[in-house]
C-alpha cells in the first residue's frame, strides 16, 4: 500500500519523480508473460517500489488464463497503490472470435475494473478504421484507449529479428504511413500512442536502432503524447540521456529498481560523478 513516509538517507541528492498521478515521466510495467507474476510477488512488489510505478500492463492476453476473481484482485491491488492497469494488445486475439467478441470483450474489461485498453494489431493485420472505430468504442465505455502503432508490419509478441526476415508480413513501414496512423488516432481521441519495439530497438544492436525516426516521431508528437517500448536496460538508458526523465516508457517488472536508479540518479549513470570532486576529509 502507498505510504508518505520520509525515504531513508534522504539528504542524498536524487531526482525523485513527483507524486502520482503524473502527467509525464509514465513508466508502465509489464506484468505476467515472458515470466510469471504472483499475486503475491505483485502485492510484495507495489508495496516497495509502487511509487515509481504508473501502470501495470497484462501482455500477451496473459489475464485470461486467470480466474476472474483472481484478475479483479490484482487489478484492486494495483488500485490501492495508485497503479492503472492496461489489458495489453488482447483485442488483435480477441477479433478472430469476431464483431460481438470484441463488443464483448469490452464490456468485460469494464467490469472488471480495467483502466486502459491497448489497440494495437502488431500481428493480426487489423484495417486502421476497424482500430479507430476500436479506440472509440472504449471511450464509449469510460476507459482510456492506448492505440500501440508499429514501424513494422507482422510483428510482436516477442518476434525476433531472425524471424523479420522470413516472414513475408514483416515489412517496414514509411515514417509516413506512421505519422499518419498515429494522427488519426489523437484525432480519434487517444491521449497516449504507444509506440512497438520491433524494427526501432529490439533485437537490434544499438548500431542499427533507427534514433532517426525515434526523434522524429518526438519532433512532430512531443515525447509526452508518447510511450516507447524500452523493455531492455540499454535501450531504457538511452531514451532517458536522450529525452530526460519526462519520457513515457514500458519496461519490464524486472528492471523497476535500475531503471529507477538511472532516471533518479541515483546509479549507473556516469555523468553522476561527471565534475564532481570526490574527496572525504576525516
Amino acid at each position: 500500500m502507498p505510504t508518505n513516509t520520509a525515504k531513508a538517507f534522504d539528504f542524498v541528492k536524487i531526482d525523485l519523480p513527483p507524486k502520482k498521478p503524473r502527467k509525464s515521466g509514465i513508466i508502465e510495467m509489464r506484468g505476467p508473460y515472458y515470466s510469471s507474476i504472483s499475486y503475491g510477488y505483485l502485492r510484495d512488489l507495489l508495496s516497495d517500489w509502487g511509487d515509481y510505478v504508473d501502470g501495470y500492463k497484462f501482455a500477451g492476453g496473459s489475464m485470461r488464463l486467470l480466474s476472474k476473481q483472481r484478475l479483479r484482485q490484482i487489478i484492486k491491488i494495483c488500485h490501492a497503490n495508485r497503479v492503472y492497469v492496461s489489458t495489453g494488445g488482447f483485442v488483435e486475439r480477441v477479433i478472430v472470435e469476431g464483431s460481438d467478441a470484441v463488443d464483448q470483450y469490452l464490456k468485460e474489461c469494464k467490469r472488471v475494473g480495467f483502466d486502459v485498453v491497448e489497440v494495437s494489431s502488431g500481428l493480426a493485420l487489423i484495417p486502421l478504421n476497424d482500430k479507430i472505430e476500436i479506440v472509440r468504442q472504449v471511450q464509449k465505455l469510460g476507459m482510456k484507449p492506448k492505440p500501440e502503432v508499429s514501424l513494422m508490419i507482422g510483428a510482436g509478441a516477442g518476434t525476433h529479428v531472425a524471424g523479420y526476415m522470413e516472414n513475408a508480413l514483416n515489412e517496414m513501414r514509411s515514417l509516413d504511413d506512421f505519422t499518419s496512423e498515429v494522427e488519426q488516432h489523437f484525432a480519434a481521441g487517444a491521449e497516449l500512442i504507444m509506440v512497438e519495439s520491433e524494427g526501432l530497438t529490439e533485437d537490434l544492436p544499438p548500431e542499427k536502432w533507427r534514433k532517426d525516426v525515434i526523434e522524429k516521431l518526438v519532433e512532430k508528437f512531443g515525447y509526452e503524447r508518447l510511450m516507447f517500448e524500452a523493455s531492455d536496460p540499454p535501450v531504457f538508458k538511452w531514451y532517458l540521456t536522450t529525452f530526460g526523465n519526462d519520457v513515457n516508457l514500458f519496461i519490464d517488472h524486472s528492471q523497476i529498481v535500475e531503471f529507477t536508479a538511472w532516471r533518479t540518479k541515483l546509479w549507473g549513470d556516469k555523468r553522476i560523478w561527471e565534475g564532481k570532486e570526490l574527496h572525504y576529509h576525516s
